[in-house]
C-alpha cells in the first residue's frame, strides 16, 4: 500500500523544518553556490552545514556538481524557490496582522489609561 499524500507532504515539510536548511535553500534560490561560499552566509560549522546539505540531497531538493575539488550546489527545481517566496508572502501577512492587533491592543490600553 502506498503512503498517503498528506503523510508525504508532512515528511517534506519536516525536511524544510530547520533554519539552516531554509537559509541554504534561500541562497540557492539566487544561484548555484559552492559550500565555501555558503559557510559565512549560514554561520554554522562546516560539519553541520555538510549534514544539512546531505538532508537536502536525500530529499532531492538540491543537486551537486564538482569542479576540481570544489562542490557546487543548486536547486533541483525552481519551484523550491517559489515555495520559499510563497512562505514569505504568507508570513508577511501573518506578521502584518499581528502588528495590527498589537497596535489595536496598545490603543485600547492607552485609552483605558486616559480614562482612569
Amino acid at each position: 500500500m502506498s503512503t498517503p499524500l498528506y503523510q508525504l507532504k508532512a515528511e517534506f515539510f519536516k525536511t524544510l523544518g530547520h533554519p539552516v536548511r531554509i537559509r541554504v535553500l534561500e541562497l540557492l534560490s539566487e544561484r548555484e553556490h559552492a559550500v565555501a561560499e555558503m559557510l559565512p552566509e549560514v554561520g554554522v560549522e562546516p560539519a553541520h552545514l555538510s549534514q544539512q546539505l546531505a538532508v537536502l540531497r536525500r530529499a532531492n531538493l538540491v543537486v551537486t556538481r564538482r569542479e576540481g575539488s570544489t562542490v557546487y550546489y543548486s536547486l533541483t527545481s525552481p519551484q523550491v524557490a517559489e515555495l520559499l517566496r510563497v512562505a514569505r508572502t504568507i508570513l508577511s501577512g501573518v506578521l502584518a496582522g499581528q502588528a495590527e492587533l498589537l497596535a489595536d491592543l496598545q490603543a485600547v490600553r492607552t485609552q483605558a489609561e486616559k480614562q482612569s
